[in-house]
């Protein structure tokens, strides 16, 4: 496997919720991460149709523009019932006119057309978090680890913590959503540990133990 030279990565990332996260996932590590928004680059045109493709668009800018290895995720909600949407445009159902992000009227959105299905219980209103971690080199190398989450979707929103939709969104074991969950609650996860919890922490998983030596 391609060794990752002086421990350093670019997370190609401008999403702050996201930036946290990482921090505390790749901290055990001791990695140094630096992010595109530090490094002041541009957010690239997310054309994919795949997390994979999103992943690997994000990943690819900013290693060729840094020379560093760069770690990327592209990540969604996919209800069920709305035959996997907003999926790849998770992050799009949430953008205003504007150009800025609006989770609150993303849910209501989800809500509403939950509500059109006819979608009342439980049971009908299943869905997964879905995260592709893409690890790629300045040449265009690249790896991809994929993890989910299974619950369902709630409504009202609950909680104020994590971020984007984690407020309606109720992992399957729990009687809390993400929203209502503290960051170590939701994607605490150490070397050792048998499961993570969220989507992005269960991929990081995979990727801490084929890259960074952690079962």
């Amino acid at each position: 496997m391609r060794p990752i030279e002086n421990k350093t990565f670019v997370l190609a990332s401008h999403n702050k919720g996201k930036l946290k996260e990482f921090a505390d996932l790749l901290a055990p590590f001791g990695y140094t991460v630096r992010s595109a928004a530090e490094l002041g680059l541009a957010e690239p045109e997310e054309t994919g149709t795949t997390f994979e493709e999103n992943a690997y668009i994000k990943a690819l800018a900013a290693a060729e523009a840094t020379g560093l290895p760069a770690l990327s995720d592209d990540s969604g909600l996919c209800v069920d019932a709305l035959d996997g949407a907003p999926g790849v445009y998770t992050a799009d159902w949430a953008t205003r006119e504007d150009g800025s992000r609006d989770f609150m009227m993303a849910m209501e959105k989800t809500e509403g057309k939950l509500r059109e299905k006819g979608a009342d219980t439980p049971a009908k209103r299943t869905g997964r978090f879905v995260a592709t971690l893409c690890l790629c080199f300045p040449d265009g190398e690249a790896e991809y680890y994929r993890g989910e989450a299974e619950g369902h979707l709630v409504w009202p929103p609950r909680g104020t913590d994590g971020f984007g939709y984690d407020p309606v969104f109720q992992p399957e074991g729990f009687d809390i959503t993400f929203g209502e969950m503290t960051a170590e609650e939701k994607h605490g996860w150490k070397p050792g540990d048998a499961d993570a919890l969220s989507h992005r922490a269960r991929a990081f998983q995979k990727f801490a133990q084929a890259r960074l030596g952690s079962a």
